[in-house]
């Protein structure tokens, strides 16, 4: 039996719509989002309505009959912690959304939303599958150095659990049985160690690990405080500059990798000196989580939007090679397939959803 999957992935930069017949997608779109259409929104949330009404005027336009879909997934925020898997979005997903009780602001968080409305519209059921909130760290991972502040298991789950499954069946082993070291680069970046099929470690791309081309990453904590406390800014100035305003946009007022490449090949020394700085943060971390295995690594495997950059992927090869000869790359993310998947396994009996609670 066939069935078609309304596929919705707001991330930071773009919102990813899809229809998929099984697991063949028959229609896609990115619609890539500039940082100044994003800077009309003071927060994440009020992003709903404008990015709900692209994923309908994507379907008109297409002449797309909705009445035709068997269920719709949205990608999965940063909820509570959870086990991975899919699960049913509910009204109390909906109510914990609205009402702020998850770990981290990201457009994620609106993708079951705009999925339960349009799925309700029909009358069929909405899902998300692997949240970024998927937790499966171990006791080590959850310290940060303050008490108060424990680190949390927020990553790109999805599409990295993906990749790694992949890449156990291409060398032709168990997932359960690998280690692997696997980077997402994206808008946001993910490092995380995979420790025989468990994410037992990962960088929280919102809080630490390597700046991105949107967010800063790790920053020195003293002059942190200093900048919240200076009187020159609101919480949630200080939020989206370290969210939405940071990383390469902040050094280079851009977060668009290709334009930045571009302004190197024309002679930019800063744009190839903060180019090369992202590679070296990049590939540190790589090192911190090949110590998490041991130095025990069956493959280091890169995926993400920035995979698609033969020059960024030499230059982090070039840092990292000795600590691994398996060295696979997956440009690009396949979130959207791992959500069709994951949604049709349900819809065949395959899989049994959970319920968020």
């Amino acid at each position: 039996m066939e069935y078609n999957i309304l596929v919705i992935n707001p991330g930071a930069g773009s919102t990813r719509i899809a229809v998929y017949k099984n697991t063949r997608p028959i229609l896609e779109e990115n619609i890539r989002h500039t940082p100044e259409e994003l800077s009309q929104f003071p927060r994440i949330i009020d992003q709903y309505q404008w990015r709900k009404e692209q994923v309908i005027d994507f379907l008109k336009n297409k002449k797309f009959d909705i009445n035709t879909l068997s269920a719709v997934v949205g990608r999965g925020g940063p909820f509570k912690p959870l086990k991975s898997g899919t699960y049913f979005v509910n009204e109390r997903l909906i109510e914990d959304i609205k009402t702020g009780n998850y770990q981290s602001e990201h457009p994620s968080l609106l993708g079951a939303m705009i999925a339960k409305e349009i799925a309700d519209s029909l009358g069929i059921k909405a899902y998300f599958v692997d949240p970024v909130s998927v937790d499966e760290f171990w006791e080590l991972s959850r310290f940060s150095g303050l008490k108060e502040i424990p680190r949390k298991a927020l990553s790109h789950a999805l599409n990295v659990r993906m990749v790694a499954k992949k890449t156990a069946k291409r060398i032709k082993k168990p997932y359960d049985k690998c280690n692997f070291i696997i980077v997402h680069l994206g808008t946001g970046i993910t490092v995380a160690a995979h420790l025989k099929g468990r994410q037992v470690d990962s960088s929280n791309a919102n809080e630490d690990g390597p700046f991105s081309p949107q967010r800063t990453g790790s920053l020195p904590t003293i002059p942190l405080v200093e900048m919240c406390f200076s009187g020159k800014y609101k919480e949630i100035e200080v939020k989206k500059k370290l969210l939405r305003e940071g990383g390469l946009l902040s050094y280079l007022g851009t977060d668009d990798i290709k334009k930045v490449e571009e302004r190197i090949s024309q002679g930019d020394q800063y744009a190839e000196l903060v180019y090369n700085a992202l590679v070296y943060q990049v590939a540190k971390e790589i090192g911190a989580y090949a110590v998490v295995l041991k130095g025990k690594i069956d493959a280091i495997i890169i995926t993400g939007g920035i995979a698609y950059s033969k020059k960024f992927v030499y230059l982090l090869k070039s840092w990292i090679k000795f600590l691994c000869p398996r060295f696979y790359v997956y440009p690009g993310e396949g979130e959207m397939e791992a959500l069709a998947r994951g949604v049709l396994s349900v819809l065949k009996g395959e899989e049994s959803p959970s319920e968020y609670s």
